[in-house]
């Protein structure tokens, strides 16, 4: 497996483009997306389990009910999350979409992303989607800018891999700064393979991927009304499909994780007012189920991540996290080091403080990525998680969001 340029366009027969239609005031700001398929390609698709949906999550789930699709349009700056009609934006977004492209509006995805509960209007939508069809190409950074919100940054990457002695290719492209707190995914992420694979496998491959990875972040502990992963293969890459078990989806799950996790990070550390990617990795568990309740409430807790934004390897607060996390361990077994690229310090072991710098911690914790090393000594279980640090300016941020 080799990492490669080329994004949600890296993979053959997919292109992408990127355009300001107005539907964000900010002009220099691309709002709007669109990845195709010069194929119709096996689609597979999880959401947010929020009871408060987004429509266009509505719509999708209904247009690949039958595992197909052959693009992907998404806006950003209006999340179309409780409009009266917005289900009816969301479909004409696909019929006007569909018209430009001459496929079916049954065959297209619709994602939106920004502020909940204001009304979208449909004409910068419509104006904007024959430029956005006409700029299609190997354009996967535009289409990457189109679906930010709050993010700093682009979120993309791809790799190549081998099945059955056929070279393949994924490739991703996400958004996710704030509202991080998923139950099945994390904000919006799209990906796109040449490899041929049934919708069935690539819904199984999805769904048990998500557990690993995009479950397995949190910036501030809300889940968004939006949340959705959608991935299409179109099957130009020539392989056998895959519609089973076996090396070759082995094959896939590995390059499908390579994705999600790269993302993941990129997710956390691009987490809104943040200034360190945390990871907290849990090992000696008694289960998974136990090492990932442990992983996931260590880097959920304010407290924990108000320290390491100052850099105070406060490791009470650790064991504290464990301690209401709900899980069935042994207090008096864990063990607790701080990692980053300027060392190792342990801080506790067997559930009490031992001696340590506070200097060499306070240098380890002022990296920009830090590790949390949680010890549990009660078996061979293990998970990993990602958050960030909690700075002034998530408060700066969410605080006037919307106005």
């Amino acid at each position: 497996m080799e990492i490669i340029q080329g994004g949600v366009c890296a993979a053959k027969g997919f292109v992408a483009s990127g355009v300001h239609a107005g539907i964000r005031k900010n002009r220099t700001k691309k709002d709007l997306a669109l990845i195709y398929s010069k194929t119709r390609a096996a689609c597979a698709s999880v959401y947010t389990t929020n009871k408060v949906k987004g429509a266009p999550l509505t719509v999708t789930k209904n247009h690949i009910a039958d595992g197909y699709a052959q693009a992907v349009i998404c806006n950003s700056g209006n999340a179309n999350t409780c409009n009266a009609n917005g289900v009816e934006i969301a479909e004409q977004t696909c019929a006007i979409l569909a018209a430009e492209l001459g496929v079916s509006p049954l065959d297209i995805v619709v994602a939106s992303t920004g502020v909940i509960g204001q009304p979208l209007d449909i004409a910068p939508i419509e104006k904007g989607i024959p430029a956005l069809v006409k700029g299609l190409g190997d354009n996967s950074a535009d289409a990457a800018e189109g679906i930010m919100t709050t993010d700093t940054k682009k979120k993309e990457i791809a790799v190549k891999f081998t099945v059955g002695g056929k070279e393949c290719k994924i490739g991703g492209i996400a958004k996710g700064s704030g509202m991080i707190h998923p139950n099945m995914a994390t904000m919006l992420v799209f990906i796109t393979t040449d490899c041929k694979i049934s919708p069935a496998m690539l819904q199984k491959a999805l769904s048990s991927d998500i557990a690993e990875t995009f479950n397995m972040v949190s910036v501030d502990g809300d889940t968004s009304t939006n949340d959705m992963v959608s991935v299409l293969a179109n099957g130009e890459a020539g392989n056998v499909e895959i519609a089973s078990e076996g090396e070759d989806f082995n094959a896939f799950m590995q390059a499908l994780n390579t994705i999600t996790v790269y993302l993941c990070r990129q997710i956390a550390s691009d987490g809104e007012g943040a200034t360190k990617l945390l990871e907290c990795e849990v090992s000696g568990a008694k289960d998974k189920q136990t090492a990932k309740v442990v992983a996931k409430s260590v880097i959920c807790s304010s407290l924990v991540k108000a320290a390491m934004f100052g850099s105070d390897a406060n490791w009470g607060r650790v064991l504290c996290a464990i301690g209401y996390s709900g899980a069935d361990v042994d207090i008096n077994g864990i063990d607790v080091c701080f990692k980053s690229k300027k060392g190792v310090v342990e801080v506790c072991k067997k559930g009490a403080g031992i001696e340590f710098s506070e200097e060499k911690a306070k240098e380890i914790l002022s990296e920009d990525e830090i590790v949390i090393g949680v010890s549990l000594s009660d078996g061979e279980a293990c998970s990993v998680a990602w958050g960030c640090d909690l700075t002034y300016d998530y408060v700066k941020i969410n605080g006037d969001y919307r106005t």
